[in-house]
């Protein structure tokens, strides 16, 4: 039972503000709509280098769902991955135990692997929902800064846990 590497895009791929030079400006088109994202081209391959050193699935948590694949990954050097679908069209009205809307989506995907999830908006009573949850085994939820986005320390930290976890386990 391969460990899990959960990923959101906006605030963690995607940063509020260009942290540094290899953040290139670029648009993504969803539904008609057009965003301008700052991605960070070499982020496929430490994601993937990670991956591959550690024996874990990359997975999308994010409300881009299914366009990650098509806007995203791309973009980044990520090829296809699947999807924790996390109904982005009710994100802002559906809150389930004061938590984020995806947290009960990831909650019933995860089916008892263990993962580590980078995110910028989770808060403590997302990691308790998930605590809580019969579905859910061990997990690390790493807090990207949404100024700067996912950083080598972040990657590290992920490494570390992702390491300790493998085949479910545990350290």
């Amino acid at each position: 039972m391969k460990p899990l590497l959960l990923i959101d895009v906006d605030g963690v791929l995607n940063p509020f503000r260009r942290p540094g030079p290899e953040w290139v400006k670029t648009k993504c088109s969803v539904d008609g709509r057009s965003y301008n994202v700052l991605l960070n081209p070499g982020h496929g391959k430490q994601l993937l280098d990670l991956a591959a050193t550690v024996g874990c699935d990359l997975v999308w948590a994010t409300t881009w769902e299914h366009d990650a694949n098509t806007q995203i990954g791309p973009k980044v050097g990520l090829p296809h991955l699947p999807v924790i679908e996390v109904d982005r069209d009710n994100q802002h009205r559906h809150r389930y135990d004061d938590v984020r809307h995806k947290t009960p989506h990831v909650a019933e995907w995860v089916q008892g692997r263990p993962f580590v999830w980078l995110d910028d908006y989770l808060t403590e009573r997302d990691e308790a929902y998930l605590r809580d949850h019969a579905g859910v085994g061990d997990f690390l939820i790493i807090h990207v800064d949404e100024y700067a986005g996912v950083t080598d320390a972040n990657l590290d930290e992920a490494a570390v846990w992702l390491t300790e976890h493998r085949d479910g386990l545990g350290a």
